[in-house]
């Protein structure tokens, strides 16, 4: 029962985080791209401030409900004595994902503080110049997470 819970919250914070990069990279990105510097500047880093937060909860929470899930997986197999031997789809989604966090902690300690700073300082140029790095920061986490998604369902 508490497997499938946390599978299931495992699961739910997944969807949150890449759907919410993949709203902020095709959707939200692309239609701001019309507005003024200042408006998009600020319009950003009010929306990407809420994702972020919601964000790192996610990813906490997938991080930990996957470790989780595999070491109780590991137990098991243990205590029942065999042993265990990660799957490949397990291997590569805990070597993406891990890479994935600390690509998303970069963007969010780093690259949104500047984009804070910016935005402070009413600095419209470099303001966008942070957000263009985390645009393509966010692109890459977003591969790799379709990335993560594609081992989970085809590695089986």
């Amino acid at each position: 029962m508490i497997y499938s819970i946390l599978k299931t919250l495992h699961l739910l914070a997944t969807v949150v985080w890449l759907g919410g990069m993949s709203f902020s990279y095709f959707f939200l990105r692309p239609a701001t791209a019309q507005l003024d510097a200042a408006t998009r500047v600020r319009l950003m880093h009010e929306v990407l401030g809420r994702f972020l937060r919601a964000s790192l909860w996610a990813s906490l929470l997938v991080m930990g409900s996957g470790i989780w899930m595999l070491g109780r997986v590991a137990k098991q197999a243990m205590q029942s004595g065999g042993v265990f031997q990660m799957p490949l789809a397990w291997t590569v989604m805990a070597i993406l994902g891990s890479l994935m966090v600390v690509i998303f902690m970069h963007i969010k300690f780093a690259l949104f503080k500047r984009l804070a700073r910016s935005t402070a300082a009413q600095d419209w140029a470099a303001g966008d110049q942070a957000l263009g790095q985390i645009r393509n920061w966010l692109a890459t986490n977003l591969s790799l997470g379709v990335a993560v998604m594609g081992a989970a369902l085809l590695l089986r």
